[in-house]
Parts: structure tokens; sequence; C-alpha cells
């Protein structure tokens, strides 16, 4: 029997925690299904080199590589070209806005399950007003886990619409490497303790953050920072206190190397909690209240509960002592030793069961029965549904932009995109970084699809077909 192929989209959010997961799940899918992860997250670049899985940039809205009045249109016709390329049964999305795209992809290809993975832990940001609206336009949802969820008093906690599971973690026990062969991948010293810092750099308070974490670090005895970007402001500046041994890696997925280190630093998000509290790490949790993740909720329940110290974002001073903590080797054994109790993280095995059986549940319905006339009428009211909703949404999204316009950026200049199926991670994620249209096909694509996305391309960003340059693998 033929392995069904299942097409796992991301967003573009803070940090990396909408890829991850889809990524843990792809994982689990593996021996069992096709998956294919598309992403508007430049972070995809990673996924290809270590996951064996086939994977396709999107270029989100915020790159401006077309006009947003065609984006949404650019990225449905993505998607159901993406479904009959590879005959895909189901489209998971993972991200908090269903983009109008998403839903309109359902309508166009109305045969395709259409699930969104919805995180818990909201805050009540402008989102929550067309939560219900989006939420109806799906066939299913799923709730990954979250170990504060006790916490969780969002608009998503109280509403009764979508199957929970068990968190869902790119860091699994049984195959984490041992300290031993970590430290080694990363090249830190054997003897010599080890930090894991990951709070991020960008606006001026969340730099301020970051040089008060490390702060906290300072006379730790022959101590190894790691942090996987360099510690520098927009303009070069260093962020890092005199004294420190720092060391930037990249690695994915860190979550395989984490038991090289004595100690973590980290923002609060679904990501970082989930793959360094199972791992044991002992850590300072430093929330990122942009977006719409509820980080101080998480973070209160991580302290609240034993298995983590919270520094107060707010200030300064606070990060730096919460920091400074982690240098008494009692404090990380009893938080160590704390979140050993904590259950096995075993969401993305359940997720992709759940698909599953949705597209088993699919393939078993039988023409001529009177269930699949009631199931196919519903399709169709359904198919009304979510015209009318795309339509709703696009209007709402034309009207958010109106009072919150993106950034203005430089015009690009009428270069025609770059197609390649390259899976290099290296190369791959200079093309996504860099300033030409970037139109990255999944490898092994066939002529037919080649020219379907020459088409998309030429809709979108309206150059010459016969100039459209291209790339080789």
């Amino acid at each position: 029997m033929n392995k069904p192929t299942i097409i796992l989209a991301t967003s573009n959010g803070v940090g990396m925690g909408h890829l991850a997961r889809a990524s843990a799940i792809a994982l689990a899918l593996k021996p069992i299904a096709n998956p294919i992860i598309v992403s508007m997250a430049g972070g995809i670049a990673e996924i290809s080199d270590y996951m064996g899985i086939r994977t396709e940039y999107i270029p989100g809205r915020d790159r401006e590589w077309m006009t947003r009045d065609l984006w949404d249109q650019y990225l449905r016709d993505r998607l159901v070209a993406l479904v009959e390329e590879t005959d895909a049964k189901l489209i998971s999305f993972d991200g908090v806005v269903p983009y109008p795209g998403v839903i309109a992809a359902k309508v166009k290809a109305p045969h395709i399950s259409l699930v969104w993975v919805r995180r818990g832990l909201w805050q009540k940001k402008p989102q929550r007003f067309v939560l219900g609206l989006q939420s109806a336009m799906m066939d299913y949802i799923v709730e990954p886990g979250d170990i504060a969820r006790s916490y969780d008093h969002g608009p998503t906690s109280t509403r009764k619409d979508a199957q929970l599971t068990s968190p869902v973690s790119l860091f699994q026990k049984d195959t984490a490497l041992s300290r031993e062969e970590s430290r080694k991948i990363l090249g830190l010293d054997p003897d010599r303790p080890a930090v894991l810092v990951q709070l991020g750099t960008g606006d001026s308070d969340v730099n301020e953050k970051m040089t008060a974490a490390l702060a906290g670090l300072i006379g730790w005895k022959d101590l190894q920072v790691v942090l996987t970007k360099k510690p520098i402001d927009k303009d070069g500046n260093s962020l890092a206190p005199e004294g420190l041994d720092l060391k930037v890696v990249r690695y994915f997925p860190l979550a395989q190397v984490l038991r090289a280190f004595d100690a973590g630093v980290c923002a609060t998000g679904y990501n970082g909690v989930h793959e360094l509290l199972p791992a044991q790490i002992p850590t300072v949790f430093v929330s990122n209240i942009r977006g719409t993740d509820d980080q101080e909720a998480r973070a209160k329940w991580c302290h609240d509960f034993g298995f983590a110290l919270r520094a107060d974002q707010a200030d300064l001073a606070d990060i730096t002592a919460t920091v400074e903590k982690l240098q008494d080797p009692q404090v990380r054994t009893s938080l160590s030793a704390k979140c050993a109790e904590l259950a096995e993280v075993s969401g993305s095995t359940e997720i992709a069961q759940i698909f599953l059986k949705l597209i088993a549940d699919q393939s078993a319905i039988k023409p001529g029965t009177l269930t699949y006339k009631r199931l196919m009428l519903q399709d169709h009211i359904n198919r009304g549904m979510r015209h009318i909703a795309y339509i709703g949404l696009r209007r709402l999204a034309l009207i958010y932009r109106k009072f919150r316009p993106h950034p203005d950026a430089a015009k690009m200049a009428t270069v025609a995109p770059i197609f390649s199926q390259i899976t290099a991670t290296a190369e791959l994620r200079d093309l996504i970084k860099g300033d030409v249209r970037f139109e990255h096909m999944i490898a092994g694509a066939s002529d037919a699809y080649k020219k379907r996305r020459q088409e998309i391309a030429h809709t979108a960003y309206n150059p010459p077909l016969i100039a459209i340059r291209k790339r080789k693998n």
C-alpha cells in the first residue's frame, strides 16, 4: 500500500515554534507517510539536510516580493499546485492566523482534509476576534499540549473544537545524543561547564535583555557560553560584557544535542520550554511578550511548580540576578531533578496518527450511500462557507493593513525570479535571505509542476515568461 502524502504548512512566526512542531510531526510521520514541509520561515533551510524530507519555501507577505493583493492568490495556487503534484491527501497549518490563501486552497481542492494545528496560551490580541470564523472553516483542529496549560486563560482555553494531545517536541529521550557526543559535535571542551543562551536580538529592549542575561554568567569559572547567533545589535556592536568565553553554533535540531549543556537561558516560547525541560536542563526563562504566545503565563507555571526559574522580563537587574543563580550547583541539581518528573512529550506521534485516521476515514466513504450523499451536501455547504470566509478574511486583512501597514521597503528591481530545487542548507539559506525573488520547488519536481510554478510566478510577479531565470540543483 502506498504511503499517503501529507503537507505540513507553517507561518513565519516569532521564533521557530511553528516550524519545530511541524518538523517533529514530520519525523513521526516519516515511517508511515510522505510528509512535505512548506513554510514562510527562513529556518526551513535547515530541514532537508537533516531530516531527508522534501521542503518548499514560500515567501511571506513581509518579503514584499509581490503586491499584497496578489499574495493570498499566490499562496492558494502554490498549495493547490503542490497537492496536484504529490497527490497529497491532507494539509495541516501550524500558525496563529490561517491565511485566507490557506482556506482558499481548500475551496479549490475540496477533496483534501484541512487541519489547523492551533497552539494554546494565546494572549488577548486582535487575532482572537476572528478565531471562531477561522475555526469553523477547518475540517479538524488539533491543539498540541502545553505543560503550562492549567495557566491558560486565553481565548482558546474555553473552546471545545480542538483535540488536545500531549506536548510536541523535537527532543526525544531515546534519540537525543549523549553529553559526550553532543559536545564533540558542537566543538565544546568536554571538561568545562557550558550554558546555552537563546534570547534573540533585535529591538533595543530585546538587546538589553541579552546583555543583562550574559552579565549574570560572569564569574562562573571556566564557563563556555553557547549562542545560536552573534550577540550584536543592528550596527554590529557587541551586546556581550567582557570576560565571557563565547561560542556561536549552528546545529539543527539543537534538541538532539541539549545534553551538552549544564544550564540554559531561554525565551519562554513553546519550543524552548518543551525541549529544555524534558531534557532536564536547569533553565532561566526570560519571556518575550511580543506576538500572540502568552510566554509570561508559561514562565510563571514553570517557576511556580519548580521546573525552572523565571526572570522578570521588565527588570534588567532581576534578569542578571536570576541568571546568576544558575552558578549554584545545588540550584541546578534541584531543577534538573524536578524536570525528571515531567511526562513524555509524545504529541508528534499522536498527531501523526490523527492525520492518518482522517485520511483513512476520508477514503472509507463509498459513493452511492446515503451517508456519502449527506457528506457531499455538507461539503458543498462548507465550500460555500469557506468561499465567503475567504472573502471576509481577505477584506479584514486589507482593513487591518490600512491602519497597520507593513514597514515600507525599497522597491525591488525588476529581476526575473530564481527557480531551484536545491536542498543544501547553506545555499538554500542564502537564496531565501537574498534580494532576488526565489521560487523554491520540491526535489524531483515533474516538468508539469515546473511549468505550473512558472505560470503562478508570472501571475504574481508579472515578469516576461521567456526571461525567467533558472538555477541548477
